[in-house]
């Protein structure tokens, strides 16, 4: 097969630049809403290519950068109506931390590798991507959306994967196959290895897939999710609390054990607001069932706005709350708003004012299920923390038997965004061994088994309604649970060693011996020297 990057193409300039960026995109189409998760699989070979190609090292780096930024464009695109020009800002700043894995491709993939160079770069490539992935994952960065292991929530032996190593292993398994793709197609005398590499990646996954076996369940519970749908212009809060009031009425005789309500639901403080909170507690008597309600609204009993989880019972609240720990950038506070504080007159949803953070998650106890045992424990996540896998896993290490994500995409209603969202509880939950509901206000809604599998039928965007999720219980501790994100350590171990192994190289290389003059001789004679 011929490299089709090989002897043609632009060498450097705009041309090659622009065709990083387009390449680097690529990778969007796996995610949702496309979903084309095979393409995964594929989609990072053609930028592989072309940067092994680049004529130097400062070239491969700027490809790196360049394929970053369309990248970060492809996979956050929803965010443009909301950002313009400054997603493009962000894109750039964000794009640099693939300036050293370009660096890393060519040196690994570039030329005509040996076979040790490239069994090497089946382990160290993935390696390097990982540490980029590890690096924008960082709250203040954005977080970890958009991870590559994402993209394969809906491949169960993908799933078995993420219970050992989480999303990271993931990850490290799509970019692997990437990597002995590029080699097969580009370096004919590496063929083998990269055949070895790719059967090898076979086996990991059917490994995970034959030898860890699906949660053992426990018994059921049975959580309601109320959509009420989107209801903007004036008094929009007071409507949409009273169409989830309706919603939520409706469940009478349908005995869910917890009805959840999403982000933002309540709009007011339940401290100053008790008419609001005699109303729920009237919903609670009326189902049955405690209410997980979400306020987003200036405490009373503390300066400034919180986002919080609120747990409310027949007499009203029962003192369980969570207050949000991570908030987003920009679209809940704003980095350094002294200096950025711009970003609130661009486009549509920065804060105007920044939202206080919880300091600590909190696992609440709910009465016990219909069907009897132990009182059932809930771990509340909100909105925008599903993304991250630690999260969750402290939560389930806590003793949380269900994870519930409060959350709202209204702003995003018409692009990628909510399906992106959803999915995300798919992996948490596979992580996690434990089932994961994902309610929001507009949609998508939905609820996954332990395993992560999608219970029952999603709500999407076009709906306003309510659906009870019958969800197996399981006990099982993960692998990831009990070791969290030890393929992140691997990785750093990975690039550490081929960092020591390149510099011992160096160190052995012999140096260019000092140029020595030759002896002047008398009269230009080469044999006597003039003394």
């Amino acid at each position: 097969m011929r490299n089709p990057f090989a002897g043609q193409g632009p060498r450097s300039g705009l041309g090659r630049s622009a065709l990083a960026v387009l390449l680097g995109a690529l990778p969007a189409l796996a995610f949702p809403a496309p979903s084309l998760w095979w393409f995964a699989y594929l989609a990072l070979v053609p930028w592989m290519l072309l940067i092994r190609t680049a004529p130097s090292a400062r070239r491969a780096g700027l490809d790196g950068w360049c394929g970053g930024i369309g990248f970060m464009l492809g996979v956050h695109q929803w965010l443009l109506p909301s950002l313009h020009v400054f997603l493009l800002v962000l894109a750039a700043l964000l794009g640099l931390l693939w300036l050293p894995w370009g660096w890393l491709v060519r040196a690994m993939l570039g030329g005509e590798p040996s076979g040790g160079r490239a069994a090497a770069a089946l382990v160290v490539v993935p390696s390097g991507w990982l540490l980029v992935e590890l690096a924008r994952s960082w709250e203040g960065l954005g977080g970890p959306w958009g991870l590559l292991g994402a993209s394969q929530w809906q491949v169960p032996p993908a799933l078995r994967l993420a219970s050992l190593g989480g999303v990271w292993l993931v990850s490290l398994l799509v970019v692997a196959v990437n990597t002995a793709v590029a080699l097969l197609v580009a370096v004919r005398p590496v063929r083998r290895t990269a055949l070895v590499g790719l059967v090898g990646c076979g086996l990991v996954l059917g490994l995970a897939w034959w030898g860890t076996s699906p949660p053992r369940t426990t018994g059921t519970v049975r959580v309601a999710v109320v959509q009420p749908g989107v209801f903007d212009g004036a008094g929009g809060v007071d409507r949409r609390f009273a169409r989830a009031e309706a919603l939520t009425r409706a469940l009478a005789g349908q005995r869910p054990d917890l009805v959840v309500w999403g982000e933002s639901s309540v709009g007011a403080d339940l401290g100053a607001r008790p008419d609001l909170a005699a109303r729920l507690a009237t919903l609670s008597r009326t189902i049955g069932a405690p209410l997980l309600v979400n306020v987003d609204a200036r405490r009373s009993d503390r300066p400034g706005i919180y986002k919080s989880a609120v747990l409310i019972g027949p007499r009203g609240p029962t003192g369980e709350r969570y207050d949000k720990m991570r908030l987003v950038p920009f679209g809940e506070y704003v980095p350094a708003r002294a200096l950025l504080g711009w970003a609130t007159s661009v486009g549509k949803g920065a804060a105007g004012e920044d939202r206080r953070r919880g300091t600590q998650p909190v696992v609440m106890t709910l009465p016990a299920p219909r069907e009897g045992g132990r009182p059932l424990r809930i771990g509340p996540l909100v909105c925008f923390e599903s993304a991250f896998p630690d999260m969750s896993r402290r939560l389930v290490r806590d003793g949380a038997d269900v994870v519930v994500v409060q959350s709202a995409t209204s702003t995003f209603q018409d692009s990628w965004a909510p399906a992106q969202h959803a999915s995300l509880a798919a992996l948490r939950a596979a992580e996690s061994g434990r089932p994961v509901v994902h309610a929001t206000l507009t949609g998508i809604s939905a609820a996954y088994a332990a395993d992560g599998r999608r219970a029952g039928t999603e709500l999407g965007t076009d709906r306003s309604a309510a659906a009870v999720y019958t969800l197996p219980l399981a006990r099982k501790v993960t692998v990831y649970d009990r070791f969290g994100d030890w393929p992140v350590y691997a990785a750093i171990l990975a690039i550490g060693a081929l960092c020591a192994a390149e510099g011992t190289r160096t160190l052995r290389r012999p140096g260019r011996g000092t140029p020595v003059p030759p002896a002047r001789t008398a009269r230009g004679s080469a044999g006597r020297p003039v003394r």
